[in-house]
């Protein structure tokens, strides 16, 4: 997997992505489950002609993180220096949970570099009326019944994992700790969506009781002339539960926009 070394206020922040697939480059961003939870739909992004982007945040994954980068906006800046490749010209970016949050905060940090924005169960909105599950309170059995429409199919079995496992999944829930805080929202980031001049699909599983659809209907209603759909038999991971489904809804996006 290529590396690269980008240049922050933070000081040099080296980040690990995924390349896959040639044609439309599609820069994808993972939630708080790490890079796996995007993997498979990365992969079926490459056989339909996209080129997929798929950067492992500092600290998911194994990955160290940088002493000084503690914010979702703070790996906004990081991926903004990544827009700098020339493969990723006019990207479309496709963020998960933290990482439509971050996939946000890009929109607006490197405002007319980036191509359309793609928020699927996003997180980052301060909703009075529809408030984030707390997800560092939940046991992994909660986890699984809120995030998904089949739970069962997607449990975690801990005594199945190998400590190499577990010491990941350790770091990857530490690290949206530290990127998204106890809150995971942002009290500024409903006003400062108004912003966003890119087109934007905002994309919610019918059955997410994490970040529930009233939820992303706000969000969607926060970004000028945002396209919002929910996907049914779908959950928090729609690109999980749903791929084909949420496939149909990228490129009949990408080919109303073109």
């Amino acid at each position: 997997m290529p590396s690269y070394m980008l240049p922050t206020s933070f000081g040099d922040v080296p980040v690990t992505v995924e390349e896959k697939g040639e044609g439309k480059p599609v820069l994808l961003l993972h939630g708080g489950a790490g890079p796996d939870s995007v993997r498979g739909f990365a992969g079926l992004l490459a056989a339909r002609g996209w080129r997929t982007f798929t950067p492992v945040h500092p600290g998911f994954g194994g990955t160290p993180g940088p002493e000084k980068l503690d914010s979702v906006r703070g790996l906004a800046e990081v991926y903004a220096r990544l827009l700098d490749e020339p493969a990723l010209e006019n990207a479309t970016v496709i963020g998960s949970s933290v990482g439509g949050w971050i996939a946000a905060e890009l929109a607006l940090a490197a405002a007319g570099r980036t191509g359309p924005l793609v928020l699927l169960d996003a997180v980052g909105l301060a909703s009075a009326e529809h408030p984030v599950a707390d997800f560092f309170s939940l046991t992994l059995d909660q986890v699984a019944e809120l995030s998904y429409a089949d739970p069962d199919a997607h449990r975690i079995d801990l005594s199945a994992m190998s400590d190499e496992q577990k010491r990941i999944a350790a770091g990857n829930r530490e690290s949206l700790l530290v990127y998204g805080g106890e809150s995971m929202a942002d009290p500024s980031l409903k006003e400062r969506l108004a912003a966003i001049s890119v087109p934007a699909l905002v994309v919610w599983g019918e059955a997410d009781r994490m970040v529930t659809p009233e939820y992303g209907r706000e969000y969607a209603d926060a970004i000028p002339g945002a396209v919002f759909h929910v996907i049914r038999q779908a959950g928090h991971l729609p690109q999980i539960e749903a791929p084909d489904a949420l496939l149909g809804l990228l490129e009949e996006f990408a080919d109303d926009g073109s």
